[in-house]
């Protein structure tokens, strides 16, 4: 990793005041209407309450909005020819990969920090451990949708990339249960996607893996489940990257 490049890269993300305000804002907004406004979020749930399960949520979301339209501004920057330039000097791809992961993760405490501390002042209850280990998760998780938007950033040529990364994010979050919760042939369904894993692991601390049905069933999933997701899609994402930086290094 090049500190150069990366102290760079953070003062540029620091101008752009109006997405810093959706990456960190929008996040937030989903959970003060989602969960401290209502009055099911005082409901108990496992080491807390709702209001701290929707939080880890609205979180998990806010982090990987950061870290995926992070990773897919290298489309831009490609066009604008920094991937020419940096062609141009000894910088290796998987420097190039590991120092945008670390911009994005960067990035991510922002809505992290933000959710959480709303969090506290609006009624979310759980035992201080939880608290903890389901933001460090979350802080980690999102290091793979770092790679995530790399992934689009890299494969497209034009600006859609951001686009179609934030979009398909979108999808995943509603399969992924992050959004409301999932039964039958649809959770089925959800844990073979990306955001699957991550958020249950998030939520792991809090509901030890119990979680409620939209038809009122509780059930309880094993850790492997998610550990096995968030693995799989780590190494997919991970190959993917340094393949495509790869490509596009020797097309230049």
């Amino acid at each position: 990793m090049n500190p150069t490049i990366i102290g760079l890269e953070l003062k540029r993300i620091s101008r752009d005041y109006v997405g810093l305000f959706f990456i960190a804002g929008l996040p937030a907004f989903m959970y003060v209407i989602f969960g401290a406004a209502q009055t099911f979020g005082e409901e108990d749930i496992g080491r807390g309450n709702v209001a701290l399960y929707i939080m880890i949520s609205m979180a998990v979301y806010g982090a990987v909005t950061a870290t995926v339209s992070i990773g897919g501004q290298a489309a831009v920057e490609r066009q604008q020819g920094w991937g020419r330039q940096l062609g141009l000097t000894p910088l290796r791809d998987s420097s190039y990969v590991a120092g945008k992961a670390l911009i994005a993760l960067s990035v991510a405490l922002i809505p992290i920090t933000l959710i959480y501390g709303i969090g506290i002042g609006t009624g979310a209850k759980g035992e201080a451990w939880v608290w903890v280990v389901s933001a460090a998760t979350v802080l980690l998780g999102a290091g793979v949708f770092a790679l995530y938007g790399l992934v689009f950033g890299l494969a497209f040529r034009s600006e859609s990339a951001v686009g179609a990364a934030s979009g398909s994010l979108v999808i995943f979050a509603f399969l992924g249960n992050i959004f409301i919760p999932l039964s039958g042939i649809m959770l089925t369904i959800a844990k073979f996607t990306p955001l699957y894993g991550f958020v249950s692991l998030a939520r792991y601390p809090l509901t030890g893996g119990d979680s409620v049905s939209t038809s009122g069933a509780l059930t309880h999933e094993s850790l492997w489940v998610p550990l096995a997701n968030v693995v799989v899609w780590t190494m997919i994402m991970a190959v993917a990257t340094v393949l495509l930086a790869r490509r596009g290094r020797e097309r230049q």
